[in-house]
């Protein structure tokens, strides 16, 4: 493949003007693995490096107001190097992967206009896949109606009778854990409105997107203790304080960003329904059983490269990184 090229300097070499004549985008860059394993800190030193800009994957960042509990790279970061896809909505608006999929490409032309890299850095399997491999997945508008129904038949069954109703319509249906009500919910509402099997849906996708796919890992008790300092951290931050004034804007505890890791415990603080060194324990275990399953599905994509963490790991990158770039003719 062959680019164009402008002068420049770009972490010592010449500063690329880049443009793909197959998708009209720039060269991407993609740094994935499970959370709390590094990715912000690599990315920051190799966007730094490439004079690149960083368009964060995370499914927890798009939210405003949430940012101890969502681990939002500081202000100063965010200066120092050009982030994208964070701060989008508030925590009562809906927001998809086909949304994700719809800001990222705008978003990447946009970083094409300036000549510069692309890193795609997070830790949300499905919004790097939607992007990379083009996954056509419909733009199906939230059947309020129709979810508040399906929440109060969970609470009142139980979360296997509801994905019980998922099996009537889908037959892929064990692909979507019975324990993720939400996601169980949109499964049935994407088929009900669309008339396609939601699994079926996931397998159709466009050409997938040039890109590097990079990947950090580290063995899985440092990862746990990883996990640990990061939670620990956050509640010395004052995790707790950003859930109360979340509660106090108005926003509803049950709504799916406050439902999930961390701000679920955060939340139950706040109301007296657990102790902090209860909620502490708590988040921890929640966020190593959310890291094994992004072990899951990051172990499917057979294109990822993954790099140990070590005190060499970025030097490794930015060599993989150089690599990369030079073989399309940069």
């Amino acid at each position: 493949m062959t680019g164009r090229r402008s002068c420049g300097r770009i972490g010592g070499q010449e500063k690329l003007s880049v443009l793909n004549p197959e998708t009209g985008l720039p060269p991407i860059i993609a740094i994935a693995g499970p959370t709390a394993v590094g990715k912000s800190a690599a990315a920051m030193e190799l966007a730094s490096h490439f004079d690149a800009e960083i368009v964060s994957v995370d499914s927890r960042q798009i939210y405003r107001h949430l940012d101890i509990g969502t681990a939002k790279p500081p202000l100063f970061e965010q200066a120092a190097v050009r982030h994208h896809l964070i701060n989008l909505v508030d925590p009562d608006e809906p927001y998809s992967a086909s949304d994700f999929r719809a800001d990222a490409e705008r978003v990447l032309l946009d970083i094409t206009s300036r000549g510069r890299v692309a890193f795609l850095v997070g830790g949300t399997g499905h919004y790097l896949q939607a992007v990379l491999d083009r996954l056509e997945i419909p733009r199906v508008p939230p059947q309020e109606e129709f979810r508040r129904e399906m929440e109060a038949f969970a609470r009142s069954h139980g979360a296997e009778a509801l994905h019980a109703r998922l099996r009537e319509v889908d037959p892929g249906a064990d692909q979507v854990p019975a324990a993720n009500v939400r996601r169980v919910i949109r499964a049935i509402e994407v088929q009900m409105v669309t008339g396609v099997p939601f699994t079926e849906i996931g397998r159709r996708r466009g050409k997938p997107l040039p890109a590097l796919r990079l990947a950090l890992t580290t063995d899985r008790g440092n990862l746990y203790r990883r996990i640990d300092d990061r939670v620990e951290q956050q509640l010395r931050d004052g995790l707790i304080d950003e859930a109360r004034q979340v509660l106090e804007m108005g926003f509803y505890a049950g709504l799916p960003p406050l439902a999930g890791l961390v701000y679920r415990e955060a939340i139950a603080v706040v109301q007296g329904r657990m102790t902090v060194a209860e909620a502490s324990r708590r988040m921890k275990e929640t966020t190593h059983a959310y890291a094994r399953r992004q072990y899951t599905w990051f172990r499917r994509d057979q294109a990822l490269r993954w790099f140990d963490l070590s005190p060499k790991v970025v030097d490794d990158m930015k060599d993989t990184v150089s690599a990369y770039l030079k073989s399309l003719d940069l």
